[in-house]
């Protein structure tokens, strides 16, 4: 223990406590959250740390707190006072670029000395981003829907990798080749069932790990709070912390840039940390658009596994899986012919069944064959269909009588332009895209374009007959 401080440096100081704390937490845990932590300077008994945010420094104090007691009492005797200096984004403070200093909440390493912490002039920033204002509770709620997990996900050739592999994440989370895991597929074909059952069993098999599923729109929105409250650093060391992170529809993060780069950071330190990804997509890494490539590059590192429709023995063990879960039973020809009319989409089918028992329940009718095509048809007629921007380009081609590289070209004839603006406007009005994606995707144009190109086709819809007539013989056949 020293008693004098005079002749020791704070990077001194510091690193003989970090040689304490080392061999008292684990190698992640130090890896964490003290490999990050900067000396500032030491005065008198009083070493100054920089951490990189608040949400670094309250998580510090609520779970380290009493190390760092007996680390510093250890190296700068009883007086030993701890100080965080914590760099904010965007500081114009250039004396030394923090905007708060803030006494350790053990204000002194050993005594009760009570420190008043220094008036802030904006409230403190929410350290959780899924916690109501005003709630300190730094406990992470994982978001999982238990009733989507591994029991009621049948394996069948469609899935059999994805399932596997997803398994395998599930029981060595971490540990296996597949970090990232990348579950993609086409809609209704069960990408968010298989990631939260992934979830699902992590948190029962390993009760301690953190694990948080969120839609990328959520992750988002978070991301652009963050920036709007100048607490980007917090978001970033909250996400930094998670031990298992599932991103669902990761593909949303198309055009945004910021939020791809903040993601990046993330990705990074959670995938040299040992911590697992898991991310579903509505397609594969290479199909891809307006996504960075050295994110993309990251998605590959792991595996890429494909959901594909299921097929037919699949789809009637789907049926009869749904059916012994409800308690319901069901004729063999009705299962049969529900497998052989609906066969691209899962949730179609589960869809169909439930509105087939429910008919039959409040109506008190027997299920018969009968009630099944009538379901049937009125089910399947009646869902929306989603469409690819690809889809929608050959669809117009074909009704301008072109092919699609003569729509995406630069030319400016213009029964041309107007099949591409056209294309644009329903790729706007069908998908999920972003401008910027849709640009991209039909004849690598901005967003600007696109935009234009939209309200160009409402203008015409309103003032030419004709082009009138083109909007609604596309909507027609775009909805079949």
């Amino acid at each position: 223990m020293l008693s004098n401080t005079m002749n020791i440096t704070a990077q001194a100081a510091w690193n003989n406590c970090l040689s304490f704390i080392k061999d008292n937490i684990s190698p992640q845990a130090f890896k964490t959250w003290f490999e990050p932590i900067q000396p500032v300077k030491l005065v008198d008994a009083a070493l100054s740390i920089q951490v990189p945010s608040k949400f670094f420094y309250e998580w510090l104090e609520e779970h380290y707190v009493d190390l760092l007691k007996i680390a510093l009492m250890r190296q700068l005797g009883e007086t030993a006072k701890l100080l965080y200096v914590i760099r904010m984004e965007n500081t114009t403070d250039d004396s030394e670029g923090f905007t708060e200093k803030i006494p350790s909440a053990n204000r002194s390493a050993v005594g009760t000395q009570k420190v008043n912490v220094p008036v802030r002039t904006k409230s403190p920033e929410l350290r959780n981003p899924f916690i109501i204002p005003g709630i300190r509770d730094v406990k992470i709620d994982s978001q999982l829907n238990a009733n989507y997990n591994f029991e009621n996900f049948l394996e069948g050739d469609s899935n059999r990798l994805a399932r596997s592999a997803s398994y395998a994440v599930a029981n060595k989370p971490g540990g296996t080749s597949f970090n990232p895991l990348l579950i993609f597929g086409g809609v209704g074909l069960g990408k968010t069932h298989l990631a939260h059952a992934i979830g699902v069993e992590i948190k029962d098999k390993f009760p301690d790990k953190t694990v948080l599923y969120i839609s990328a729109e959520k992750f988002t929105q978070q991301y652009i709070e963050s920036v709007k409250n100048n607490n980007r650093n917090d978001f970033i060391h909250f996400y930094q912390i998670i031990d298992v992170l599932i991103v669902d529809d990761i593909q949303l993060l198309s055009g945004k840039a910021g939020t791809q780069d903040v993601f990046f950071h993330i990705f990074n330190h959670l995938h040299q940390n040992g911590k697992q990804v898991i991310l579903t997509s509505d397609k594969a890494p290479v199909d891809m658009q307006d996504i960075e490539q050295r994110l993309l590059s990251r998605f590959k590192w792991g595996l890429s596994a494909e959901l594909n429709q299921p097929d037919f023995e699949t789809r009637i063990s789907i049926i009869n899986n749904k059916l012994y879960r409800d308690g319901v039973e069901m004729p063999e020809e009705i299962i049969e012919f529900l497998a052989h009319n609906i066969q691209t989409n899962i949730r179609e089918l589960e869809g169909a069944i439930i509105s087939l028992i429910a008919h039959s329940s409040f109506n008190k009718k027997e299920i018969t064959l009968d009630l099944a095509k009538t379901i049937v048809e009125n089910y399947v007629k009646n869902t929306k269909k989603e469409v690819s921007i690809e889809y929608i380009q050959r669809v117009v081609s074909d009704y301008f009588q072109m092919d699609v590289a003569t729509l995406q070209s630069k030319t400016r004839k213009r029964h041309i332009v107007q099949a591409r603006q056209l294309a644009m406007y329903f790729a706007k009005k069908l998908t999920k895209a972003s401008l910027a994606s849709i640009g991209s995707q039909i004849g690598k144009r901005d967003h600007a374009t696109v935009l234009h190109a939209c309200k160009t086709v409402d203008n015409l819809t309103m003032t030419d007959k004709q082009f009138k007539k083109y909007v609604e013989d596309l909507t027609k056949k775009l909805s079949m």
